[in-house]
């Protein structure tokens, strides 16, 4: 039998020991090695994502057309009395945002309560909702987390399942360096269009521009749903970034005066007409202002606490919350009955006339 090549080496992860000739003896290492012990060094991977199948390749929809898109509303997902998601009801909604021109719609984001999925109800739903609107309106699936390797494996299946775009939060709870930030989000932009929420007030860290210029070199970026007011998005948008803003009452001015491609809305699942007309019909003080009273109503508790309550009123979607989420009190449903009637029942969603509902018509699910 042949002896051992004069060089041999047994590698780790990221650490390699050289064994010297003098330890080689007919195939077997002595048992007074000299290793030379490198120190351990971080390594990003190329990240490997898997083929896309003809459905996926036919689908596809480039950053470009993301970059375009002005009104995108942050879909509400309805539930049935057991808790399971109300497809009937979320088929209606979307429906309602395609009649009244909105252009795109985030999937199972924190208005949609991706948080309160499992993964699979939420690839599902991005699922559904490609397969019965994806050819009229764009899908865009939230698929962050502040797990690199759930954020990986959640935005390979989005888009296998069809979506045209994926949001990303930065990690939050368990925060990372700014290097981390850049390193996370590095590993999903090749996976296709991308847009970067940025929203301190839930993560406890804010995205610095730094950061958003640094991941703009990548040709995924279609760009940042901004929450850090309208001083931020012209700081982008003074730099050819795209920004959408994050905050319903700050969105007009944010379009018409400091260069916001549009909005990422919670407001428009509630009124998408008169949401369309402030973004992509015009300059409107007007409008903006008859709006700002609905709009403070339904951050009068961390959303969408109050869009939820909206729309049992409504009755366009059954009066059902999976908790830790809870209707808002008497008080401010009979101030959400005023708000309609003073802004025209013609202008929001649904039929029914809107109800003030009592404690008892609403079921809390915490198993579901």
């Amino acid at each position: 039998m042949a002896l051992l090549k004069t060089s041999t080496t047994l590698s780790f992860r990221a650490t390699a020991f050289p064994l010297l000739p003098s330890d080689v003896t007919h195939g077997h290492t002595t048992n007074t090695r000299k290793l030379h012990w490198k120190p351990t060094q971080a390594a990003l991977t190329s990240s490997f994502h898997l083929p896309m199948r003809s459905f996926e390749a036919k689908n596809r929809t480039s950053t470009d057309d993301v970059k375009r898109l002005r009104l995108i509303t942050a879909i509400k997902t309805p539930y049935l009395p057991d808790g399971r998601f109300d497809l009937e009801a979320y088929d209606t909604l979307v429906n309602l945002q395609i009649e009244n021109g909105v252009e795109g719609v985030i999937v199972g984001g924190t208005t949609g309560e991706g948080q309160l999925m499992s993964w699979d109800e939420h690839i599902m739903l991005i699922g559904h909702t490609v397969n019965c609107f994806g050819v009229k309106i764009k899908v865009i699936g939230n698929t962050g987390s502040n797990s690199t390797r759930e954020a990986i494996h959640a935005t390979e299946q989005g888009f296998a399942v069809g979506m045209h775009a994926a949001l990303h939060i930065n990690p939050y709870y368990g925060k990372t360096s700014l290097n981390g930030l850049i390193s996370h989000f590095n590993t999903v932009l090749p996976m296709g269009p991308t847009i970067i929420y940025n929203v301190p007030s839930r993560t406890s860290q804010d995205i610095p521009p730094q950061v958003i210029q640094t991941l703009a070199q990548s040709a995924s970026l279609a760009g940042v749903k901004e929450c850090m007011g309208n001083d931020r998005i012209k700081q982008y948008t003074d730099n050819g970034i795209v920004v959408w803003s994050g905050n319903d009452d700050q969105c007009h001015d944010a379009r018409w005066g400091y260069g916001a491609t549009g909005v990422i809305s919670v407001a428009s699942n509630l009124v998408p007409g008169l949401m369309r007309e402030l973004i992509i019909g015009g300059e409107n003080p007007a409008l903006n202002s008859k709006l700002m009273p609905l709009v403070e109503w339904l951050f009068c508790e961390p959303n969408p606490i109050g869009l939820n309550t909206a729309l049992a009123q409504l009755g366009v979607a059954r009066p059902v919350f999976r908790l830790p989420y809870v209707p808002l009190p008497l008080k401010k449903r009979m101030e959400f009955v005023n708000l309609v009637k003073g802004i025209g029942r013609e202008h929001f969603i649904g039929d029914k006339d809107v109800q003030v509902l009592d404690d008892n018509d609403f079921i809390l699910i915490g198993r579901h």
